[in-house]
């Protein structure tokens, strides 16, 4: 009789550890879908403001002077929202995924990915984008992603954070821009800088359901349609390299301006930060508003239409990559939520299809290979920049090109500013994180 009991008891413990495991898979799993879910919708809560921000200004004959009101009143209420009723959902969200990461406890890691800061996120920069932003949507997704996989962990009794804030990155990615590819390198790549065996395999189950859910949501598509065209000339070559350091230069120039702008506005905000945040964030709208009208409206939003139009050929002022630069820089340094992947294509094309107008070469292969290397030299990711752009574009044809540029613009980048953009920021949500930490330890 002993002897049956202790198997049944044996029985019922294996029955409950299975249980327990499968629950958290299913949880996981959930998780995993419900990224695919809310990029989707985000994406398109984020492409409908724009489009109502076009429409507001160019509904009339001075409708074009409604962003020296609307921008900059718009970009005061996002800082000030993100300060007070949703902090640590400024900037792009890749810092804070990645300093996530690095912090032990749960309520350091809680107060920069939770669900509450991914409602914020989203809702700031569709906020941002209605009112004319130079920012984009994917960044944010990252850190979306990050926060609700981070949840599912809390529900389903899953250990790994590291490895689950590194899926849900990835997932995000992945979903934003419709490449599972490049959500898995950005992964490794970017979020990591290590490659993690056990981490991966959360890393290709979260890509892969995400993408399943965007999938059946929104269907097949590449970002920025198809491309075909591919190196034959001399010339060709040459834009390889024209590009690659051209583009990294320019992307380290805004690393570096964007890294010293943060440092030192952050000394700058201080006794008041709340005011003063908002007075510079209305500064920058206004100064956004302005470069907007000067350029006819196309530096507002993410710049995908313009980028997609030269992607196929079409000319654009070659002052457009100038101006969209500034503007972006501006929306960044604002502190206001929004990212910077899109708008950092968009530079990189224009850039690129600016340097074969001047040289007659194609525009076409000058924007992709543009974008490539300012792209690589912003995220100085080139392995992320080369993968996402072959997705973005279907172009199987000039894989070696784009992968030599990404690495001409990495490697320039990291010559001329070696700290890369993203870490360099995640520091302060570090150190935050410990300041409270060791502050929670000597009130107990």
């Amino acid at each position: 009789m002993s002897y049956r009991r202790s198997k049944m008891f044996r029985r019922s413990r294996v029955m409950r550890g299975s249980w327990t495991v499968w629950k958290r898979r299913i949880v996981f799993w959930i998780g995993a879908l419900m990224i695919g879910v809310v990029s989707v919708g985000f994406a398109a809560a984020a492409d409908k403001a724009h489009a109502l921000f076009q429409a507001m200004t160019a509904s009339g004959p001075y409708a074009f002077l409604i962003p020296l009101v609307l921008t900059p009143a718009g970009f005061a209420l996002c800082a000030f929202l993100a300060i007070r009723v949703f902090p640590n959902a400024q900037g792009s969200g890749i810092p804070q995924a990645i300093a996530a990461r690095h912090l032990r406890e749960e309520t350091s890691r809680s107060a920069l990915l939770s669900l509450k800061v991914a409602a914020g996120k989203i809702v700031l920069t569709v906020v941002g984008l209605f009112c004319g932003a130079s920012i984009g949507r994917e960044g944010p997704t990252v850190q979306v992603g990050a926060s609700i996989m981070l949840a599912a962990a809390r529900i389903g009794g899953m250990a790994q954070a590291r490895g689950l804030i590194l899926a849900g990155s990835a997932a995000g990615i992945a979903a934003a821009f419709n490449t599972p590819l490049a959500g898995i390198v950005f992964a490794i790549e970017e979020m990591s800088r290590t490659y993690e065996a056990r981490a991966n395999g959360l890393v290709l189950t979260a890509v892969i359901l995400s993408g399943l859910a965007a999938l059946g949501l929104v269907g097949s598509y590449t970002y920025f349609g198809e491309t075909s065209v591919m190196v034959a000339t001399r010339l060709d070559w040459a834009l390889v390299a024209i590009c690659g350091i051209g583009g990294g230069a320019l992307g380290a120039a805004f690393s570096a301006g964007a890294i010293s702008a943060a440092r030192r506005i952050r000394r700058w905000a201080q006794p008041d930060p709340l005011k003063r945040m908002i007075g510079l964030a209305t500064l920058c709208g206004l100064a956004v508003a302005a470069i907007g009208i000067i350029s006819g409206g196309r530096t507002f939003g993410t710049g995908y239409e313009e980028a997609r139009q030269m992607l196929e050929g079409a000319t654009i002022s070659p002052m457009f990559f100038a101006e969209k630069f500034a503007s972006t820089l501006l929306s960044m340094v604002s502190g206001i939520p929004g990212g910077i992947f899109a708008p950092s294509l968009s530079v990189g094309v224009g850039m690129g299809a600016t340097i074969g107008s001047l040289l007659g070469a194609s525009i076409t292969l000058s924007a992709l290979l543009g974008m490539a290397g300012y792209f690589a030299g912003v995220v100085q990711a080139p392995m992320t920049a080369f993968v996402i752009i072959i997705e973005m574009t279907g172009n199987h044809e000039a894989v070696i090109p784009v992968m030599a540029t990404a690495m001409l613009g990495y490697i320039t980048s990291r010559l001329l500013s070696p700290e890369p953009l993203y870490h360099a920021l995640s520091r302060p949500f570090i150190a935050a994180g410990i300041r409270a930490r060791r502050a929670e330890e000597r009130a107990a």
